[in-house]
């Protein structure tokens, strides 16, 4: 006897679960580690820079290895492997994974896997750090800024890369700088240390170098790649119809490296660049735009006014 015809409905398979088993115990208490220490070396560098502690040589380092990690996130996590806004050949790929990884906001797939289940979910039920979570009131708002600026990171939650980043676990590159994380970290805080130590041949120069350019640097990062996630969707304008409740943050323009403008991302998340209005810098589409230029980055998917005035009318 056979069985009843297959249909589409028989074939389906369900889609996988949203979140995957929660995070070890002690892999969350180095997420909490790598989120707090550098935040407390922020608080204790405004007395530190009052007349000591701090030399050019620091300046210098943390400003390079600020945007060599932030464009690392912006044009290598962000704009390339979540929304893929253009193609990459192998050995920038590679770096962007690698340069990505020394912001020290987590492997290259786990934040990906939890930036695009946040496009799936914008601002509802779902999305890992949406700020409107609780409610509008003025009490919800506030405990809604906490969980999308930080507080969601304390969480074990973990989203599922099998559903949200199927193709970076099937790229073994990719794959293998994830697994990587911890020596990119290594390597991330132990560089600046190790010039500042041999361009001042002291052991004060190496400490002055990892607390800048090291802790400092991250903690700064940290909070701007937050600020994203908290402030762009509270406040700021809305010039472009977009899912959600992104908005465009100028202030933030230049720290967060075109990111800000994160209304216009919404509005065309796989948009190479942001700032798209006159006036509106975004370091991050140039990057792309050398990039493309020197024949690394091809097929970029650039805005037309033909698309801007599109999502401009159907606001």
């Amino acid at each position: 006897m056979t069985g009843p015809p297959m249909t589409a409905q028989t074939t389906t398979t369900a889609p996988r679960p949203i979140l995957d088993s929660p995070r070890p115990r002690a892999e969350q208490l180095l997420v909490g580690f790598f989120t707090v220490i550098p935040m407390l070396a922020l608080i204790a560098a405004v007395p530190l820079a009052w007349g000591w502690g701090l030399s050019w040589l620091d300046v210098g380092l943390a400003v390079f290895f600020y945007f060599l990690s932030g464009l690392g996130v912006t044009v290598g996590f962000h704009r390339y492997f979540t929304h893929r806004a253009f193609t990459a050949n192998r050995g920038l790929r590679n770096g962007l994974a690698i340069a990505g990884s020394l912001a020290l906001q987590g492997d290259v797939i786990t934040w990906v896997a939890d930036h695009r289940r946040h496009h799936v979910f914008t601002d509802k039920e779902g999305d890992p750090h949406s700020p409107w979570l609780y409610g509008t009131t003025v009490g919800a708002l506030a405990k809604g800024f906490w969980h999308a600026h930080s507080g969601w990171l304390f969480n074990r939650d973990r989203t599922n890369a099998a559903r949200f980043t199927p193709d970076l676990v099937a790229d073994r590159d990719i794959a293998r700088i994830s697994r990587q994380f911890p020596l990119w970290t290594v390597v991330s805080l132990a560089t600046p240390t190790l010039i500042g130590g041999l361009a001042t041949l002291s052991w004060w120069g190496a400490l002055t170098a990892f607390f800048w350019a090291g802790l400092v640097r991250v903690s700064v990062l940290h909070h701007v790649t937050w600020s994203i996630n908290s402030i762009c969707h509270m406040i700021g304008e809305r010039p472009f119809a977009a899912r959600g409740k992104a908005t465009n943050v100028w202030p933030l323009a230049i720290l967060s490296m075109g990111e800000s403008w994160h209304n216009l991302h919404h509005a065309d998340p796989t948009c190479a660049r942001h700032g798209v209005r006159r006036g509106e810098l975004d370091m991050t589409g140039r990057i792309i735009w050398i990039l493309e230029r020197l024949g690394w980055a091809t097929r970029v998917r650039w805005p037309t006014s033909a698309r801007i005035a599109e999502l401009t009318a159907s606001r």
